[in-house]
């Protein structure tokens, strides 16, 4: 479950630590500063991430026959 903990501490980290060191309008991703692409990557891969973590859980497991 440990790897499990440092997963989740990722989308955090990208956000918090990414945004100021690449707070720039250049270059443009998709028509959007390169600040709010790096977000909008962080939001999907934040839904990603917390998918795997929900399936790697055993309390979601069910075990019922």
């Amino acid at each position: 479950m440990r790897f499990v903990r440092w997963l989740a501490v990722l989308p955090f980290l990208g956000v918090l630590i990414g945004v100021p060191l690449l707070n720039q309008v250049e270059p443009m991703v998709l028509g959007m500063p390169f600040v709010l692409a790096w977000l909008v990557m962080w939001i999907v891969v934040s839904a990603a991430i917390m998918t795997i973590i929900y399936t790697v859980d055993p309390a979601n497991r069910d075990d019922t026959p």
